[in-house]
């Protein structure tokens, strides 16, 4: 008899184990979500996070709580979320700057396609590849030729190596067969202040950074990044456009949590977040900052990671060639 109750528990033990995971997918979330990001407040980045998470955080009632763990490009937020408990309580709000590190810093941090559960991508905005205003260029032809005339002479900058800016002047050096010389900057800040003292004479900016900056006329535009040209500035002319055909990045947003998080919490954020992206308010706030909305399912968002790590692979490969080749 005592065997008999003490089976009986055994098993009643095991049911109950099996169905708290069950249990805790039905109930999620039933506290606040951090939704961390591997960039300083104010950056793009940050901005798409406090934006989306204001929706996000309606819908699946509870507050979405926008946590700023920069450093590293972006991978000291990316190793946090990556070791978190599997619950769904800790995003990560990655960027462009992760799939980059996959090639250009394997051996740090964790592998971004195993060790991260995709949910949905949230948006994209466009570089806007600006000059010193006193640098006797018009238009991308004349940057390039000026280039080639000069290899090497002029600078270029970017905030920080495997930063999204950084690898979106080496696939335009690629592409156009010049030489600029990089200087790397620990952020975004300092690279426009050296860029307007002339310090520097070349950068690619998240258009949300580069919009002010332009209008006031302390930096001249010569193009935007992507295939299609940005809403925020209509009149600029694409890079593949304006000389460099097919040319076509910029800087994505997207939310995973740690690989092995249950998938109908996985499904249940990716839904809320599809559908903030349709809100009317949420839209307009993206649209303001020069971003558009993206969304799509996990599936989805696993196959864009897949291409960008090998698209971002091959330019790596295309500067450590050019490197040995000095």
């Amino acid at each position: 008899m005592i065997q008999l109750k003490r089976l009986a528990l055994l098993l009643a033990a095991l049911v109950f184990v099996a169905q708290r995971p069950a249990l805790a997918d039905e109930t999620y979330p039933s506290r606040p979500i951090r939704l961390v990001v591997g960039f300083a407040a104010g950056s793009s980045a940050d901005v798409a996070a406090r934006i989306v998470s204001r929706k996000l955080g309606d819908l699946l009632g509870q507050t979405v709580l926008v946590e700023n763990r920069p450093g590293a490009s972006s991978m000291i937020a990316t190793e946090y979320v990556a070791r978190a408990t599997k619950d769904g309580y800790t995003l990560l709000l990655a960027t462009i700057a992760a799939t980059i590190n996959t090639t250009l810093m394997p051996d740090k941090g964790p592998n971004f396609e195993k060790d991260l559960a995709p949910i949905t991508l949230v948006g994209s905005l466009p570089n806007i590849l600006i000059v010193n205003p006193k640098l006797d260029v018009k238009d991308v032809k004349a940057l390039i030729a000026l280039a080639k005339q000069k290899p090497d002479e002029l600078f270029y900058g970017a905030s920080g190596l495997g930063s999204g800016p950084h690898l979106a002047t080496e696939l335009f050096k690629q592409m156009a067969g010049i030489k600029m010389t990089g200087v790397l900057y620990p952020g975004s800040a300092q690279t426009i202040t050296d860029l307007i003292a002339g310090r520097i004479q070349v950068m690619f900016s998240p258009a949300s950074t580069a919009l002010g900056l332009i209008k006031d006329g302390r930096v001249k535009a010569l193009a935007t990044s992507q295939t299609k040209r940005a809403s925020v500035v209509p009149d600029l002319p694409t890079i593949s456009e304006a000389g460099l055909p097919g040319y076509d990045t910029g800087v994505w947003f997207g939310i995973l949590g740690p690989a092995g998080t249950p998938a109908p919490i996985v499904d249940k954020i990716s839904k809320a977040t599809n559908d903030a992206l349709k809100d009317p308010e949420t839209l307009k706030a993206l649209h303001a900052q020069g971003l558009d909305a993206l969304g799509g399912s996990p599936d989805d968002f696993a196959r864009f990671i897949k291409n960008e790590t090998e698209r971002w692979a091959r330019v790596i490969r295309g500067m450590d060639a050019a490197k040995e080749n000095k």
